[in-house]
């Protein structure tokens, strides 16, 4: 795997350095203390739901994975610390063998999650443990919350398509996690290009306003896109005057016309006024895209509107509102030395403000009614119940050192549609609200 297939600048070679500095300063200082192989438990949660939401989605594990594997220290990058000053030789000469050997547990990508879920569960040294704490929170901080705004966006959509186009609206190596985070979510397609090459989603596209004013006249402008790229284009009608615009597609191209796109006005209004005006045309297979600052509130507003497809870009980029999932990376037990033979205990945060947590090695799995409707995130540490040996959720994903569960992105996707689909109807309510689960500590 190289750092392309990351999202990564080719002059970046590898993620070591997508990490904070304290990282590697408390490894200096264990390394000196004697306390870095101590074996330890590190668990990513978060303590709550973005205000409102009612479920959280669970992404970017896949790149959490690749990250993992490409974290090495190479010469660039002990040149660098080393110049800086950063950390000590001792502790340069650790790190330039540094390859994690641990183990790592999580949610599957696309499951769902809810307050003081275990995520994701790292075990190893405290030494390898302890440097990935960034780049895991930060991808899944960011690809989560992306993803759970798609989420909302496709439970809205009620079953129409979605494109994911806000590439211009977030930065380049964000906009390509965005459009992974999206598909997983429920988006169907993307206009990055980057994220097609990368994650293979089905990539679309066809004009902008630009190429319209490029020409004379409008029918100049549809003409030459239809004779690039066919009569099963999408044509952007609102240029000028959106009914003429309509009239002069059809005209070009006959009912054979694949799409037009709305990209302004009252969409509402002008999708049903161009459904009319197509079908009196007989253009009455024609689709109707509707664009234009949309998020979850706009898509539901716009049920009952003739409408075919619906493209999001900044809202969707920006989480909706919610840009983080506020995830924690914090250590729940480690050993009393570093014998490996030595026994793990709990261990956890106790202060003031709502931010302490809970320790221990925790299992978690989702209890289900009568009908399979879950009904509670059940957390626990020690032995699991027999009755909720078969709803556990947490996967094994690296087993020392090496991954063992790969899987297609669309696996992912398919596996939250399923996970979605096993909540009460209320989680998809768009209405502000708590949880729609409760949490459990067994």
């Amino acid at each position: 795997m190289n750092t392309a297939d990351l999202g990564l600048p080719v002059d970046v070679p590898s993620t070591a350095l997508f990490t904070d500095q304290y990282e590697l300063t408390m490894l200096q200082a264990a390394l000196r203390g004697g306390t870095a192989d101590r074996r330890s438990v590190f668990e990513v949660f978060t303590r709550r739901l973005p205000d409102g939401r009612r479920y959280g989605v669970v992404a970017g594990t896949g790149r959490v994975l690749d990250a993992v594997e490409n974290f090495r220290f190479d010469a660039a990058v002990l040149g660098f610390l080393r110049e800086r000053g950063i950390v000590d030789e001792p502790t340069l000469e650790w790190l330039a063998s540094y390859r994690f050997s641990g183990d790592i547990w999580g949610y599957p990508e696309g499951e769902v999650y809810f307050p003081g879920s275990p995520i994701l569960r790292v075990e190893g040294s405290f030494a390898e443990c302890v440097l990935l704490e960034t780049v895991i929170l930060s991808i899944l901080n960011h690809d989560s919350a992306i993803a759970a705004a798609a989420s909302r966006m496709s439970a809205a959509a009620a079953g129409r398509p979605l494109i994911e186009m806000g590439a211009r609206r977030t930065h380049e190596l964000a906009a390509v996690a965005s459009a992974r985070a999206a598909y997983v979510g429920g988006f169907t397609t993307t206009s990055d290009l980057a994220a097609g090459f990368r994650y293979g989603i089905p990539t679309v596209g066809t004009s902008a306003h630009a190429f319209t004013l490029l020409h004379d006249s409008e029918r100049d402008a549809f003409r030459a896109q239809v004779d690039s790229l066919g009569r099963g284009t999408t044509l952007l009608v609102d240029t000028y005057d959106v009914a003429e615009a309509v009239r002069t597609a059809v005209d070009i191209t006959g009912p054979e016309l694949g799409a037009v796109r709305i990209d302004s006005g009252d969409l509402l209004l002008v999708a049903h006024r161009v459904r009319q005006q197509l079908d009196e045309l007989g253009a009455t297979k024609t689709k109707i895209v509707v664009t234009s600052d949309l998020d979850e509130y706009a898509i539901a507003s716009l049920a009952a509107a003739p409408v075919d497809a619906y493209g999001v870009g900044t809202q969707l980029v920006t989480g909706s509102g919610h840009p983080t999932c506020s995830m924690v990376y914090k250590l729940v037990a480690r050993a009393q030395s570093a014998d490996p033979k030595a026994p793990l205990v709990p261990v956890a945060k106790k202060s003031t403000g709502g931010k302490t947590s809970i320790g221990g090695r925790k299992w978690a799995a989702r209890r289900a009614d009568a009908d399979g409707v879950a009904e509670a995130e059940v957390i626990g540490v020690g032995p699991v119940p027999a009755e909720l040996a078969d709803r556990q959720l947490l996967v094994e994903l690296v087993k020392g050192g090496e991954v063992v569960a790969r899987e297609p992105l669309d696996a992912a996707r398919e596996r939250h549609i399923a996970a979605r689909g096993a909540l009460p109807m209320s989680a998809i309510q768009l209405s502000r609200g708590e949880a729609v689960i409760p949490t459990e500590y067994a």
